[in-house]
């Protein structure tokens, strides 16, 4: 039984968060990453513990689930080896042999590339770079490096047998739909496809072992570096968005009050990449790219998260039926307007602050 999550508005989504409730709650056998590299980071928490994390996939919160890094990812061994010392996952951490490997070299040319620094907006990773230079077939993979000798396995191989056997697969990606090579804004886009498919080729299973695609919106939509966020607010069109104009109200009370209505917002809701701790743009909920999102990732269903920002009373609410109404009718209409069953709803930071609606809706 495989399960893949991906983001599904520009990254920043609260994946992080969801699929550590999937991997604590779930139980799968093996937790495998997909994605980009280490450009995208995610925030979990683990034990009271918070873990900002670029390499290891985010269901190490879960002891004993298997965890594997597919071919498709970039690696940099020096965070790899970092994070896994502090999330304590050697001997259950895998890579696959294949893997690409990010050099000093890709992240000064990530840093000194003009229009990838200035323009789009890049983390200085060295993954556009470190993609690049595998399309030339001249990049180093992960088995020709040492130190990452002890952690190398066929990923592949390992995952299929695995589903062969009944096991439970999560297979969580990284950056968001809107930054996919081919269906995002392009050129603010990063350096590889992010839809669920690139997700199933990233670590090497097809398309037809996998039972569900949850794919994952932040209550509002966010957007860190540059391009284009067509629901951004700002003091033009403030009194378009009712609950957005509340919302900016709660936070010159508290005395946030920055230099535009945009970063007012920001602020308040503390909204900063999890990388770069770049400051996030604030948008209304895309629901146009929402729903576009939804049909080319084939979602079966979707997550919500950070819905307690929206609505405070909404806390670490754990049951539908405690929500509050305006709570209730802001989900309902989004799972209206995109056409796909809300299941998973995250109410705060912690694994378990999640309202779970599978077996409700899906019987699951």
């Amino acid at each position: 039984m495989v399960t893949i999550v991906v983001g599904g508005h520009f990254g920043d989504e609260g994946k992080g968060k969801i699929i550590s409730y999937l991997a604590l709650k779930d139980n799968p056998d093996i937790v495998a990453r997909a994605g980009v590299g280490p450009n995208a980071g995610h925030t979990v928490y683990k034990d009271g513990k918070e873990y900002g994390l670029r390499m290891i996939p985010c269901g190490f919160v879960n002891e004993r689930s298997m965890l594997f890094i597919g071919a498709g990812v970039l690696i940099d061994p020096e965070r790899f080896l970092s994070e896994v010392e502090i999330t304590k996952t050697r001997g259950r951490i895998f890579i696959d042999k294949r893997c690409g490997v990010i050099e000093e070299k890709h992240k000064v040319m990530d840093s000194n590339d003009s229009f990838l620094h200035n323009n789009v907006g890049t983390t200085g990773s060295g993954c556009g770079p470190a993609n690049a230079e595998r399309a030339y077939r001249r990049i180093k993979l992960a088995q020709e490096i040492e130190e990452l000798e002890e952690f190398l396995i066929d990923a592949p191989l390992e995952l299929n047998n695995a589903i062969n056997n009944g096991k439970k697969i999560l297979i969580e990606s990284s950056q968001g739909f809107g930054l996919s090579l081919f269906y995002g804004t392009y050129p603010y886009v990063t350096s590889k496809d992010t839809s669920a498919g690139m997700a199933a080729v990233d670590v090497g299973i097809g398309p037809t072992k996998v039972r569900d695609v949850i794919v994952i919106y932040k209550s509002y939509t966010t957007r860190v570096g540059g391009g284009p966020l067509k629901t951004l607010i700002t003091e033009e069109n403030i009194e378009e968005y009712p609950l957005w104009k509340s919302i900016l109200k709660e936070a010159e009370k508290k005395g946030i009050k920055e230099k535009t209505i945009n970063d007012t917002l920001a602020k308040y809701l503390n909204e900063k990449g999890t990388v770069t701790r770049r400051q996030r743009r604030i948008g209304d909920f895309d629901i146009s790219l929402a729903r576009y999102s939804a049909m080319v990732n084939s979602a079966t269903q979707i997550g919500i998260s950070c819905l307690d920002k929206l609505f405070p009373e909404c806390h670490d609410v754990r049951e539908w039926d405690d929500l509050s109404e305006r709570g209730k009718r802001y989900v309902e209409r989004i799972e209206n307007e995109i056409g796909v069953p809300i299941t998973l709803i995250s109410t705060g930071p912690e694994p378990y602050a999640m309202i779970d609606l599978r077996e409700e809706k899906l019987g699951k």
